[in-house]
């Protein structure tokens, strides 16, 4: 057990303005009517316009979770983006989301934490110790996703899956007598699979300049939804069980679930392969889709929202990423 006396001081949330529906999509992937509903079950999900960047998204969410935890940006002492893709290669696209929120001038340091779907999971679990060390005391984590650009439309099945927001968490040192802690955290990665979920090009590998405007493949979202679902299935039980063992927990202790929303489908698959309760796990694919890193963190926030969890509940924070990597927190909200 990795005991951390940190605590979940407010969150916030952010969906761009375009809203695509099952429907669109049928038209656009060229599918017959109901088919995306069928294989994704997401209803709706979010797609940027032409204002609305990574980092403004990041700062409404941000904002949102200030207010939530009753501070302003003069109290944050470090800014980390917590997100698979970026705004830009260089800077960081926390830079912009500071600068997005009207405090270029700040000095407060800003940088990205990036593991793909587990950013969020993977920026707490890093950050909490600098807050637990008192290196930082109120630091603002942001998960900014616009998943819409990259997405191949000839592969159907996975451009379907995804849609675009962002959520922020502002984190900060649990007063004494207060039950808010981090329990555990683990993150696992095998490179076997790393092929499985990849965007190959723009890196020094496969550079833009190498490459015409019509051979955009390399730069597109590749995914094989398949190997992935095997080789996770495979290995998440053990993974769940040293999690339990490390706490000394069961499953029906945990208020609630809160996994990255890969799909409807993945999602059921999931729970049931683990064991866990219905209404202890939190399916937030619908109006939403897969929003990459911002899945977990749009969960933590809609389930305090919604009243699922209170002050005190013990939580579990789960999921998968590109890598291939499995991740996991236990949390006492």
């Amino acid at each position: 057990m990795q005991l951390r006396h940190v605590k979940i001081k407010g969150t916030g949330k952010y969906l761009p303005e375009r809203v695509v529906s099952d429907a669109e999509l049928d038209q656009i992937l060229g599918t017959t009517p109901g088919w995306v509903n069928k294989i994704t079950g997401v209803g709706t999900r979010h797609y940027v316009n032409t204002d609305e960047t990574a980092s403004f998204m990041g700062a409404r969410a941000a904002e949102a979770a200030l207010a939530d935890a009753g501070l302003s940006f003069s109290e944050v002492d470090c800014l980390v983006c917590t997100s698979g893709t970026k705004e830009q290669p260089l800077p960081s696209t926390a830079v912009f989301i500071q600068q997005a929120m009207g405090q270029a001038d700040s000095g407060v340091p800003a940088f990205d934490i990036d593991a793909t779907c587990l950013s969020f999971l993977v920026g707490l679990d890093v950050m909490s110790y600098m807050v637990e060390a008192g290196r930082y005391k109120n630091v603002l984590l942001v998960a900014t996703e616009i998943a819409s650009v990259g997405l191949n439309w000839q592969d159907k099945e996975s451009s379907a899956l995804f849609g675009d927001g962002a959520a922020a968490v502002v984190i900060g040192p649990a007063e004494t007598g207060d039950s808010s802690r981090i329990l555990h955290a683990s993150l696992k990665t095998y490179s076997s699979g790393a092929r499985y979920s990849e965007i190959a090009g723009g890196g020094t590998r496969l550079h833009p300049q190498n490459y015409t405007a019509e051979d955009a493949l390399p730069y597109l979202f590749h995914m094989d939804g398949q190997a992935i679902f095997r080789k996770a299935s495979k290995l998440l039980p053990d993974f769940i069980a040293d999690m339990l063992s490390a706490t000394g927990n069961k499953m029906d202790d945990f208020r609630l679930v809160i996994p990255h929303q890969g799909s409807a489908m993945a999602m059921r698959l999931l729970r049931k392969k683990l064991g866990i309760a219905e209404e202890r796990f939190l399916d937030n694919t619908a109006g939403h889709g897969n929003t990459i890193a911002a899945s977990i963190p749009m969960g933590l926030h809609e389930a305090i929202r919604q009243g699922r969890i209170t002050r005190g509940d013990r939580i579990m924070l789960i999921g998968t990423a590109a890598g291939l990597s499995l991740g996991g927190m236990i949390i006492d909200y």
